[in-house]
């Protein structure tokens, strides 16, 4: 990683993925499967609210501790079509966004979605969502 982010550049750069989102579920009306694209541009927006909220009371290290704590218990649906899961596919593309706006290891970020539970499995200590 490189040298850490301020809060207020942190917060600023969530400020902006959180204006995509808002963009983007403007336009789901225009896609090929508006509902899809609406749920994932609100869970997308949904993250960058959270991290914010968590952001304003912590160290930008801890803030990136806890979204990669939020990334290890999302559940793999890689390779299922695209408009199905669009809430998990949101989360995760939020999270990715982060970590490519804090400048994330690469080698960090995969260690974490190698522990990753497959779809349908709940992970270590952690309720299984219907």
């Amino acid at each position: 990683m490189k040298e850490p982010m301020t809060t207020e550049q942190l917060l600023q750069g969530l400020k902006h993925y959180r204006r995509i989102a808002r963009q983007d579920m403007l336009r789901a009306p225009e896609t090929p499967h508006p509902d899809a694209f609406l749920q994932h541009a609100e869970s997308r927006r949904a993250v960058y609210v959270e991290l914010g909220q968590y952001a304003e009371g912590h160290a930008s290290d801890e803030v990136i501790d806890y979204a990669l704590s939020l990334y290890r218990a999302l559940p793999f649906v890689t390779g299922t079509p695209e408009q199905e899961h669009a809430e998990i596919k949101g989360r995760e593309n939020a999270l990715e966004n982060f970590f490519l706006l804090v400048g994330l290891d690469p080698k960090t970020r995969r260690e974490a979605r190698s522990h990753r539970p497959k779809l349908g499995a709940a992970p270590a200590g952690t309720p299984a969502q219907g």
